[in-house]
């Protein structure tokens, strides 16, 4: 018999600046070694595109000007959003560019888009050769202040989130803060949830400092929200990095509070729910399961569901009350497949006070129908 232990240590950089494409800007110059050779495809969501018409001129200065050491290959467009999750023409249309273009494991992939799009990009470049150097240049705020600082990238398929995917740390992740104010409003405040999430199960304080200035961030007001997004996203990688689970071989998943609920919803509203706004009624109905369930005071509770109502969040939809032939809540369903997906026992993190997490491995359904009671009642 022989058991051999394999360490391997790799290097979580993360970046954040403003318009990194410019040529006065040395936030990516320094990420690269000066004088070693590499070849770089190019990943970007069409909506970056259409946002920003002058970007893929501003990339190829960039290359010539600043980097002549890396050969830019190719720049390709492809579809973002949830469709591209959900399809595998996406990943196909990656996976060929990548094989197109002869990028090998020293070559690197660049992707600049949403969380939905930087999943697909580094699932094919994660499989690609058994793993091609992944840059995330993540563009929303819920890819900036959460997915796109992990590990992850996932695809969906027989209909569940995230089926098919691989743990991975990207060669570096590089926010730049340009990008936010490409999204609607609305959406932009949406993707704050997951800052919310990650202040209520990690640090107090930084949902207190939410609390403070939520209506600067309903506002937008770009000082405020940038700050918002940095800490939160500093929250998730270093917990990561730090929480002795990078690739989530236990059970225990605190950075998922709220999701078992949200996954499923999305599942259930055949993806019409984005990821922000089933997350923000799943924050908001494993709150108020605390309460009911005497973790959480009530006067906590209420400070949670009125962050989230602030930030013009949801806190309800009708998809979760949609019933099975049996006439029992669908959404319950979600807590064995949110086991599965992580295998081992049920654990959900729920909240014992603000800031504090801790996990349990039952859940009463009764209690939890009790409260999309009280969440359908107030909406």
């Amino acid at each position: 018999m022989l058991d051999l232990d394999i360490s391997i240590t790799l290097q979580h950089r993360i970046r954040f600046t403003k318009n990194v494409f410019a040529l006065d800007n040395t936030v990516l110059r320094d990420l690269f070694a000066p004088g070693v050779e590499a070849q770089v495809i190019v990943f970007i969501e069409n909506k970056i595109v259409a946002h920003f018409p002058q970007i893929e001129q501003e990339i190829q200065s960039w290359f010539s000007t600043v980097a002549p050491q890396l050969t830019l290959v190719n720049i390709t467009r492809a579809e973002g959003g949830e469709y591209c999750k959900r399809s595998e023409e996406v990943c196909r249309e990656v996976m060929d560019a990548i094989e197109h273009s002869k990028i090998d494991r020293h070559s690197y992939v660049w992707a600049i888009g949403g969380g939905a799009f930087l999943d697909v990009v580094g699932f094919a470049a994660a499989t690609a050769h058994r793993g091609v150097r992944l840059v995330r240049f993540p563009t929303t705020t819920l890819s900036q202040d959460d997915s796109g600082v992990g590990v992850k990238n996932g695809i969906n398929l027989y209909k569940k989130k995230n089926f098919l995917g691989t743990f991975a740390v990207p060669y570096a992740v590089v926010n730049d803060f340009r990008f936010l104010y490409s999204q609607p409003a609305q959406i932009c405040r949406e993707g704050l949830v997951e800052a919310i999430k990650v202040a209520l199960v990690k640090d107090a304080e930084f949902f207190l400092w939410i609390e403070r200035n939520v209506a600067g961030l309903a506002a937008l007001e770009p000082e405020t929200l940038e700050e918002c997004v940095m800490r939160s996203a500093l929250l998730h990688a270093k917990h990561i990095a730090a929480g002795g689970d990078p690739f989530e071989m236990g059970s225990s998943r605190p950075l998922d509070y709220g999701h078992w609920a949200a996954h499923k919803a999305e599942q259930l509203s055949d993806f019409r729910l984005s990821h922000a706004q089933a997350v923000s009624i799943g924050l908001a109905l494993d709150t108020l399961y605390a309460w009911k369930k005497g973790f959480l005071t009530e006067e906590k509770c209420e400070r949670v569901l009125r962050v989230l109502q602030a930030l013009g969040l949801p806190l309800w939809d009708d998809s979760f009350v949609i019933q099975t032939p049996e006439r029992e809540f669908a959404l319950l369903n979600g807590l064995d497949e949110f086991r599965e997906h992580l295998g081992g026992t049920l654990t959900i993190m729920l909240l014992k006070d603000l800031g504090k997490g801790f996990d349990v491995h039952e859940i009463d359904h009764a209690r939890v129908v009790e409260c999309l009671e009280i969440l359908k009642s107030r909406a």
